[in-house]
C-alpha cells in the first residue's frame, strides 16, 4: 500500500475519482500503547469497531493480545492471529457458534439470560460430560450516562433474575465474571460509577465468589460534538470503584475498548462533486464510511486538503450529501470547511476509524475505495505523542 507525509501530499499526485481510506496505524498504536500501560488489566480490542488488517497489526505490535469477539466469522477471523485470547461477548449467541468457538479455544463467554448459560453449557459438553474450563461472564444492565449511543436496552440483566442467574451461572464456571456496557462515546465515568454500584448491590444479593471484573467498552475518541474527560479519570474513577467491591484481592479486571483505540487511526478523503449554497455533495456518504455522521449525529473534523487558502480563511458550516439516489444519505454535521470551497475539491474527514470501514456497504454500485496510509497526526486526539512516536519520526 502506497505512503504518503499527508492527505494534502496524496492529492498533489492523485486525483482519486474514488474515496479514499487512509489509515494512521502509528495513532491506533499509541492508543493501544496508553491502554496497555495505564489500565491495570486485560485490554480486549473490541473487533467490530474495525478489521483492517494495519490497524489489528498495529495493535498487535503494541501490545494487544485479547480479542472481545461479537460473531462467528469475527470470531475465526481473530482466531488466525497467534497467541491471543478470544472472549465471545455478545451475550446470545447460537448453539452451533458456540460449539465452534470452543472448538477454536475459546473459553470466555458472556451471557444475560438462563437460555444462555443452557446454550453454552449444552454446547461445550463433550462425551465426558459439560466442560471445566468455562469462564463466564454474566451481563448486567446498567443506565447509561452521558453516552452517545446507549445500549442498555437490548442486552443485560438486573434484580432478582440476575442473583438467581449469577448464582447458577458460579455452579457450572470455572471462573466466574461480571461483566457491562456504559454505551458508545461516554463522555465522562459517572457511567462507571453507577455501573459499580449495581454490581456490589448484585455480588452482596447473590452472595458469591467473582473472579473477573469486565468493565466493557464507552471509552470515547474526540470529536468537534463530542469533547470527552481525560482518559485518565476514567481510570482512576474505575480503579476506586474496584476498591469498594466486595471481590476477592486477586480478582481479574478486563476492559473492551475499541472506539478509543482506532477512532483516530483512519481518515477518509472524499471529492466535492456540488456545491448549492451550504449544501456538498461527496463521493461517499451515510450508507458508506459516514453512517454515524447520518445515523447517530457524530460531527467528525474535517479539511480541505486539495489546496492552500491560508490559516486565516473564512470559515462555514456545511451539510454533506452522499452520492445515492436516497435522499436520507445526508450527514447534516455542519462540518467546519472554507467558505470558498467548490466542485473538484477534495476534503479529508478525519477520525472515522471506528466504524466507518465496518458499516460502509456497496449500496446503489457505491462503497468501493482506494486505501493508504498517512504518516501525519490525527487531527484531533486523546493522546499525547510518546517515545515510540518520536522515534517513529526520526526513523521516517
Amino acid at each position: 500500500m502506497e505512503k504518503y507525509a499527508s492527505a494534502s501530499e496524496l492529492i498533489l499526485h492523485r486525483k482519486p475519482e474514488r474515496p479514499v481510506l487512509c489509515a494512521r496505524p502509528h495513532a491506533a498504536a499509541r492508543a493501544a500503547r496508553w491502554f496497555v500501560r495505564n489500565f491495570d488489566g486485560d485490554v480486549a480490542y473490541a473487533y467490530k469497531a474495525n478489521s483492517s488488517v494495519f490497524l489489528l497489526g498495529a495493535l498487535y505490535g503494541a501490545g494487544i493480545r485479547h480479542f472481545d469477539v461479537a460473531s462467528l466469522p469475527e470470531l475465526e477471523d481473530a482466531a488466525t492471529i497467534p497467541g491471543t485470547e478470544l472472549h465471545f461477548m455478545h451475550p446470545v449467541k447460537s448453539r452451533g457458534a458456540i460449539s465452534r468457538a470452543y472448538e477454536l479455544g475459546v473459553r470466555s463467554f458472556a451471557l444475560d439470560g438462563e437460555d444462555e448459560l443452557a446454550r453454552i453449557v449444552e454446547a461445550t459438553s463433550g462425551p465426558d460430560g459439560r466442560a471445566r474450563d468455562l469462564q463466564l461472564f454474566v451481563r448486567v444492565a446498567v443506565p447509561a450516562i452521558n453516552s452517545l449511543i446507549p445500549l442498555e436496552h437490548k442486552f443485560g440483566v438486573s434484580g432478582a433474575s440476575a442473583a438467581r442467574l449469577l448464582v447458577k451461572t458460579r455452579q457450572v464456571a470455572h471462573s466466574l465474571g461480571l461483566t457491562f456496557h456504559v454505551g458508545s462515546q461516554t463522555t465522562t465515568p459517572d457511567a462507571f460509577v453507577s455501573a459499580f454500584k449495581a454490581l456490589h448491590d448484585l455480588i452482596v444479593e447473590a452472595g458469591v465468589v467473582i473472579d473477573r471484573i469486565d468493565v466493557g467498552g464507552g471509552f470515547p475518541a474526540r470529536y468537534p460534538n463530542s469533547v470527552p474527560d481525560d482518559l485518565s479519570k476514567f481510570i482512576s474513577v474505575i480503579d476506586a470503584e474496584l476498591e469498594n467491591l466486595p471481590v476477592r484481592e486477586d480478582v481479574r479486571l478486563m476492559c473492551e475498548p475499541g472506539r478509543v483505540l482506532v477512532a483516530e487511526a483512519e481518515s477518509l478523503i472524499v471529492r466535492v462533486d456540488a456545491r448549492r449554497g451550504s449544501n456538498l455533495f461527496i463521493n461517499d456518504g451515510g450508507y458508506g464510511v459516514l453512517f454515524d455522521a447520518a445515523h447517530l449525529g457524530f460531527v467528525f473534523p474535517a479539511r480541505l486538503i486539495s489546496r492552500d487558502v491560508g490559516s486565516d480563511a473564512p470559515m462555514s458550516g456545511f451539510e454533506l450529501w452522499g452520492p445515492t439516489c436516497d435522499s436520507i444519505d445526508h450527514m447534516p454535521g455542519p462540518f467546519l470547511l472554507p467558505s470558498s470551497i467548490e466542485e473538484g475539491d477534495y476534503i479529508e474527514i478525519c477520525n472515522i476509524g471506528a466504524y466507518g470501514r465496518a458499516l460502509a456497504t456497496g449500496f446503489n454500485g457505491y462503497g468501493t475505495y482506494d486505501e493508504a496510509i498517512l504518516l501525519d497526526e490525527p487531527m484531533l486526539s486523546m493522546f499525547e505523542r510518546d517515545e515510540e512516536d518520536r522515534a517513529s519520526d526520526v526513523a521516517v
